[in-house]
Order: C-alpha cells, then structure tokens, then sequence
C-alpha cells in the first residue's frame, strides 16, 4: 500500500504541474524550449511530428525532487519511465499541446503511442513522435504549432530552424509565423469575448497565439 500511495502522490504531483493552469492566472509558470520536426514522405504526406521539450531548471528539479524515489539526485531508468507514463497521460485531454490545421481545418493527431523522458544537464527532456489520423497531403497550407491551451506552459522555440521540414517539396515553402500577442487579441477581440463567456474554462483560443510552422504548397487537388 506504501508504494502505491506513494505512486498515486507522484503521480498527482506533476500533473498538478502540468494541468492545474485552470487554477493559476493567465501566464506561464513551466518554461520550455522547443524542436519540432515535420516528416515529409516520399508522396508529399506528412508522416510524422518529432517534438523535443526542454524544460526549465526550476521545473525540472521539482520533477528531480518528486520521483527520485532512492534519493541519489539522479532519475534513473525506471524513475524516467514513471515521468514519462505520467506526462503522457496528463497531456492526452490536451491533445498533447498541438495544433494542426490544413487549409484553415483542424486536422486529428493518433495520441503518440509512448513518451521518453530524459534528463541532461539538471533539465527535463521529453521526446514524443505522432501521425495524422488520416492522410495529410501538402496541398494548400498546412500550419503547425505547440501551445498549451491553459497558458500554464510556455513552449517556445527560440530560432526558426527549430520547427523544421524533413523532404520538403520543391513546389512547397516554409514559414515560421509567431503572432503578436497584443495584435492577436486586437484582431480577435470579439471572438474571444462570445468564446469566454460560451465557457470560460472551457475554450480554445490558443491558436491564434501559437507560434507556428507554415508550409504553403501548389494545390495539386
């Protein structure tokens, strides 16, 4: 019983960290710096999104603290793997923080079957790689970002070759897009004044502040 209660308050503990945003004021408290990398395959699909997160020094030795269960200021194999289990259940209802739109219409992602955690550097690592539910051929624009809907964390990617394309097409071109926050707001200000009081807790505004890889491509439809 002992470990399982201890199991069950690690558990809670860093999905506390990570989801309780609803709680705490509209501003981030866990930072992270960001990869992701957008898999291109042979037939102008994409195949797959490889996300790399680098946490905070602050964050990460709170998750340090709580699951290093034989306390040698290291995570082990098996501590790794318990963070890992733990992000990856906590950040299912959120879809793991993507955003994919092709053509201005929200595009599904297969939950990433495994996350693997790390930990370099007194920082959290976390790794994760998912798919399109259905075929997503670049034709037209397609837009990819990482943001979390609760504003709890900030995940940034500091330069624009941090959201790269595997096999880009000759016929398709990259952007990165990272809107103005006072802008976005300006711009959208009725939509997200009817989106709150529909359900405050409950809406999705984070599109329209995420940073986001655009690839435009000839539409071959």
């Amino acid at each position: 019983m002992h470990a399982r209660r201890r199991t069950e308050t690690l558990t809670a503990a860093l999905a506390a960290l990570l989801v309780t945003a609803a709680q705490a004021p509209a501003h981030p408290h866990v930072f992270a710096e960001a990869r992701l990398d957008v898999v291109v395959d042979d037939e102008h699909r994409v195949e797959a999104l490889r996300h790399l997160w680098r946490f905070d020094d602050l964050f990460s030795s709170t998750v340090l603290v709580e699951f290093d269960k034989n306390k040698d200021l290291q995570l082990d194999t098996e501590e790794l793997q318990e963070v890992a289990d733990v992000v990856h259940e906590s950040l299912a209802e959120f879809d793991y923080f993507q955003i994919v739109t092709a053509n201005g219409r929200d595009v599904n992602m297969q939950p990433p079957q495994r996350l693997i955690a790390d930990f370099r550097d007194n920082q959290l690592i976390i790794l994760f790689e998912s798919h399109p539910e259905k075929p997503l051929p670049l034709d037209g624009k397609v837009d990819f970002g990482v943001y979390d809907p609760t504003f709890y964390t900030a995940i940034d990617y500091v330069e624009d070759s941090y959201m790269a394309v595997e096999n880009l097409p000759q016929d398709c071109r990259r952007e990165v897009v990272r809107p103005d926050p006072q802008e976005a707001i300006a711009q959208n200000q009725q939509t997200l004044t009817e989106a709150f009081f529909n359900d405050p807790q409950g809406n999705d505004l984070s599109k329209i502040f995420a940073t986001k890889l655009e690839i435009a491509c000839a539409d071959n439809g």
